[in-house]
């Protein structure tokens, strides 16, 4: 049976109601909705610069005129390779006022990775930092077709006394100095803007428009680019509001430290913030102190981001004594939450006087980010929560759309209208993820592996694709690090497979000890004994590797595959 949070689900909402009336809107024309009802609300902070909804809506439409005079028309596609600033924020809801396309990509892409995301996204123009310049000239040689080069300076939005010591900063004396051409400046594209006598478009845009395109793996592990629509988000932010159990988040502060080009960062840290009058704080850079700073002085209510976010409140040493009551909702997403360490930070959440618990949450990009949710106050431990309003989910027999029985084990599929349009350009692959089941519904096969319980809680497994076969056995790396987790020295930990001439693969475990503790040879013994009467003797570590650190993908995901390809290396030499 096929279960949303409609019908007997929608207790775990409070008084939200089971269907949202879904606007048929661009999200720039929603954002303006929002801007009216609360022009003097602050919109977004950067670095201490604040910007309110009324300002903010009047830079939109300067920088869409400005990308109108280059000569940017609706369905054209620009590439923003920004952190979070407010030069990237603009540009994403200018271009969705002209009806262009943004194509988000990380700033830090290798330059091979940036030729590929242009040439693959047909992208008239790049928008990115003075200081990866030299990174996008270098690859032009390669591109397929002509794009500008659109360069922002952070110093540029910063307020007065930071934008004047800011030369003397680490950052600063970094940046390689400039050409005299190759380019376009900010300053300079917006001043074109100014002196345009060409009036914006009609604001003609459609609901189910393409809205942006971000990047995924997919179920196949091969980058794909992901068609969202301006529903897509809309719908996002919308049942984000509604299953996060507010009323509204107007006058809220959002800590939008997830990064722009990710689903969750974009899609909940700053459109579902923006919809919904709060504010947003923009982290151009994440560092334990810059958060810890951040929780002391600016006091956000919300914080959306991944596990390692959250593991860096238990490393900080600056919040020792620090009162987090202003936290409103604390939730995770993007990579699985072993029940340990939601312990472990909702045990300090309550020494710091806050009476919220870390909530999990699930989804994928190719329905923008989340779509499932723990309740306030009613987690079931191990559960990644219930689906959001007017999202429906169910577990099928892997490779069918056969509906597997409540907590059975199977594939994770989803429906509701957050769900893409589809794989940029590849409708091989969109046909796979994308499928007509017998009840007549589109439905997402995610690549997940979980199961479902009665009463709709959803369990993830992990990804299809990360699991080990040691001896004949499957084994799951999720379960064992949530096991290695539970150790009270032990702060984080990574589970992967090591080639085998026996067995295929064995079993290895990264650990990370917790702040003060040794990594000795007898903490490894204690270790492997705590795990021995809790795993099966075929899933046990072989071995057990201290780290100071683990490897983290560009979204603070612990980068697992890279962990396999040096252990892999090691082990032919």
């Amino acid at each position: 049976m096929a279960l949303s949070s409609s019908a007997p689900w929608l207790k775990y909402y409070g008084n939200t109601p089971a269907t949202i009336d879904y606007p048929h809107m661009t999200m720039y024309q929603l954002l303006s909705q929002t801007a009216r009802k609360y022009p003097q609300n602050i919109a977004y902070d950067f670095m201490g610069k604040t910007t309110t909804y009324q300002e903010f809506l009047q830079r939109i439409d300067l920088t869409a005129k400005s990308y109108a005079a280059m000569g940017i028309c609706k369905g054209d596609r620009v590439t923003i390779c920004m952190p979070n600033s407010p030069q990237a924020v603009d540009s994403f809801y200018a271009l969705n006022r002209l009806g262009a396309i943004p194509n988000m990509i990380h700033p830090l892409s290798a330059p091979q990775e940036i030729a590929f995301y242009l040439n693959v996204s047909h992208s008239k123009v790049i928008l990115t930092l003075d200081q990866f310049y030299y990174k996008v000239a270098q690859i032009q040689p390669e591109l397929q077709q002509e794009c500008t080069i659109l360069i922002a300076k952070i110093r540029d939005e910063l307020p007065g006394v930071k934008k004047a010591l800011f030369p003397l900063t680490k950052t600063a004396r970094a940046i390689q100095k400039l050409p005299r051409d190759g380019y376009l400046l900010w300053s300079d594209f917006l001043a074109a803007g100014r002196r345009s006598r060409e009036s914006l478009p009609p604001d003609d845009g459609k609901f189910d428009d393409c809205g942006a395109i971000l990047y995924s793996g997919g179920t196949t592990g091969t980058t794909k680019g992901i068609m969202l629509s301006n529903l897509n988000f809309n719908a996002l932010g919308l049942q984000t509001i509604a299953a996060s159990g507010y009323t509204s988040v107007a006058g809220m502060k959002m800590l939008s430290v997830m990064p722009v080009f990710h689903g969750f960062g974009l899609g909940i840290g700053i459109h579902t913030a923006l919809i919904g009058g709060a504010t947003c704080i923009l982290v151009p850079q994440f560092n334990v102190n810059i958060y810890a700073d951040i929780l002391k002085k600016q006091k956000p209510n919300l914080i959306p981001g991944v596990p390692t976010l959250f593991e860096a409140l238990l490393r900080t040493t600056t919040l020792e004594g620090v009162d987090l009551s202003f936290l409103k909702g604390i939730f995770s997403g993007g990579d699985s939450l072993s029940p340990e360490l939601k312990k472990k930070v909702d045990q300090f959440l309550k020494e710091h006087n806050c009476s919220e618990q870390i909530r999990e949450g699930y989804g994928t990009t190719e329905c923008v980010t989340a779509s499932c949710l723990t309740p306030k106050d009613y987690a079931r431990s191990g559960s990644i929560g219930v689906p959001f309003p007017d999202t429906y989910y169910k577990i099928v027999k892997p490779g069918t759309t056969e509906e597997q029985p409540a907590n059975t084990e199977g594939e994770i599929c989803l429906s509701g209208p957050t769900v893409m349009l589809g794989y940029m350009d590849n409708p091989g692959e969109t046909a796979q993820a994308l499928r007509r089941h017998t009840d007549g519904r589109i439905w997402l096969h995610t690549g997940d592996l979980g199961s479902m319980d009665q009463d709709g809680f959803v369990y993830f497994r992990q990804r299809m694709k990360r699991m080990i076969i040691t001896s004949g056995y499957n084994v799951y790396p999720s379960q064992l690090e949530n096991i290695i987790d539970g150790h009270e020295k032990v702060l984080l930990s990574c589970v992967i497979g090591v080639k085998d001439p026996y067995r295929v693969q064995r079993v290895k475990a990264y650990v990370v000890p917790m702040p003060g503790i040794e990594p000795t040879e007898e903490l490894k013994k204690e270790l492997l004994d705590y795990c021995s009467s809790r795993i099966a003797k075929y899933a046990m570590p072989r071995e057990i590797e201290f780290r100071t650190e683990l490897p983290k993908t560009l979204v603070g995901k612990v980068a697992y595959r890279v962990l396999e390809e040096e252990a892999n290396s090691q082990e032919a030499k």
